[in-house]
């Protein structure tokens, strides 16, 4: 069903699935399922999410605040904070559901959603287990490093935005894909053809993020405090040939 929440005064939309055979009266363990880099509640999600309430699990998807159906201006901003505080916000409304259980509350996150739901599994301990699929998730080192002269082009490139949007408020923006040689945040054939193939035919979703949003990003740090995270279920699922998030640094993380 067609639901919304509010998160710092903004209308979250989602839909909540519930089991079929759940009895009245009767409550049922809960899954906050939290998307991709610029991702919309349509792609991808709902085809976890049947799985999940076919086993017995009340499940919520959403869209994040400047994101899909949900309000908040200037679209497109993923300010990483912000969109943690829309999964914690979700949490609370879940938990306030008739039919859910609230000491059974797990949340899920694929791609840079992997990378939120290890930072909120680390802080908020109402969540019982936490999945990181194919997660993004490097500390502030970690990405200088994959790259040093990109980033410190970028680092150029974001700062003469805060100066331009300081002095008139302009809100620039960048692709998030696009064809070889295009400027974008995720370059290469691979990504393009993916991320288009998932997102494109959703008609909520748009190729693009605000300036402002990478600088966010890059000073966000999932990983540094995982280590807290215990005793709190978590379950990796890497991808063997993932670029953006190498194998080996997702063991590290493991490890920690």
């Amino acid at each position: 069903k067609d639901i919304t929440f509010t998160s710092k005064g903004l209308r979250c939309s989602g839909w909540l699935y519930v089991p079929d055979d759940l009895k009245t009266d009767a409550k049922a363990p809960a899954i906050v399922m939290a998307t991709g880099f610029t991702g919309v509640k349509e792609a991808v999600l709902p085809d976890f999410a049947t799985q999940f309430v076919n086993a017995g699990f009340v499940t919520l998807v959403f869209d994040y605040r400047y994101f899909g159906d949900s309000e908040g201006e200037p679209r497109s901003q993923n300010f990483p904070l912000e969109l943690v505080e829309d999964c914690r916000n979700a949490i609370t409304w879940v938990s306030d559901q008739p039919e859910v259980d609230s000491q059974r509350i797990g949340i899920w996150g694929t791609s840079y959603g992997g990378g939120l739901v290890l930072y909120v599994g680390t802080y908020d301990r109402r969540v019982k287990a936490v999945v990181s699929q194919v997660p993004a998730a490097l500390s502030p080192e970690q990405r200088r490093a994959v790259n040093p002269e990109n980033y410190d082009k970028m680092s150029r490139i974001l700062l003469r935005d805060r100066i331009e949007r300081y002095k008139t408020g302009v809100v620039n923006y960048m692709k998030v894909v696009a064809p070889e040689g295009e400027p974008c945040v995720l370059p290469g054939k691979e990504a393009y053809e993916e991320v288009m193939a998932f997102f494109f035919k959703q008609p909520n979703w748009r190729n693009q993020v605000t300036l402002e949003s990478l600088e966010k990003m890059r000073e966000f740090d999932p990983v540094s405090m995982v280590h807290m995270i215990s005793p709190t279920a978590l379950l990796f699922i890497p991808a063997e040939k993932d670029i953006f998030c190498p194998l080996d640094v997702v063991k590290a993380i493991y490890e920690k």
